[in-house]
């Protein structure tokens, strides 16, 4: 009984950390140096993601009747698991990025929004950007055209001033502008 009692604060722990988590990565940090292992937290913890070793059989009593159940089966050896609530893709980004210098990392397989990923799975979700990068390229693409229309009708308003003849993008509206000269010379 006092083992059970033991284990409960570590299973509250994990249980209070993956409730309301986007995703959970599990990786092998076996190998790792001591400045590896500093950086790779560094680098998890700005990213929004909580890092932490844990038991295996601690894993699988926190995960039963989660969505992350089925990472049990990436449940052998020496774990740690990095747990975001943020950025669904945050984790696995760190992950890989930093895997490309430390050979020794081995990310095992992970959750991400309720769908378990092998290694090969989690490499592609690395892959994707971050939702502000996602968030700006949207903004980015919205404002071309709008920017685009407002140099646009700039250049023909300095035109106009100049008295100088319209650019080609002038062109089609040129109807509607020399309608306009031939009105204004009738009314004088």
């Amino acid at each position: 009984m006092a083992k059970i009692e033991e284990k409960k604060p570590v299973v509250d722990e994990i249980s209070q950390k993956i409730d309301g988590a986007q995703s959970v990565v599990l990786v092998d940090a076996r190998g790792l140096t001591v400045e590896q292992d500093t950086e790779l937290r560094k680098q998890l913890r700005a990213a929004g993601v909580q890092y932490k070793v844990y038991k295996n059989t601690m894993l699988k009593i926190a995960f039963k009747g989660t969505a992350f159940e089925g990472l049990d089966q990436y449940l052998e050896g020496p774990t740690a698991a990095a747990i975001s609530k943020e950025d669904a893709t945050a984790a696995a980004r760190v992950l890989f990025g930093f895997a490309k210098t430390a050979d020794k990392l081995e990310i095992k397989g992970g959750v991400v929004e309720g769908q378990v990923y092998d290694q090969k799975g989690m490499e592609e979700i690395s892959k994707i950007p971050s939702r502000e990068e996602l968030l700006s390229r949207l903004l980015g693409s919205m404002q071309s055209p709008i920017t685009n229309f407002a140099r646009v009708i700039k250049q023909i308003a300095e035109k106009k001033e100049e008295g100088a003849p319209a650019p080609a993008a002038e062109e089609a509206a040129a109807p509607a502008a020399e309608e306009a000269p031939a009105e204004a010379p009738a009314q004088q």
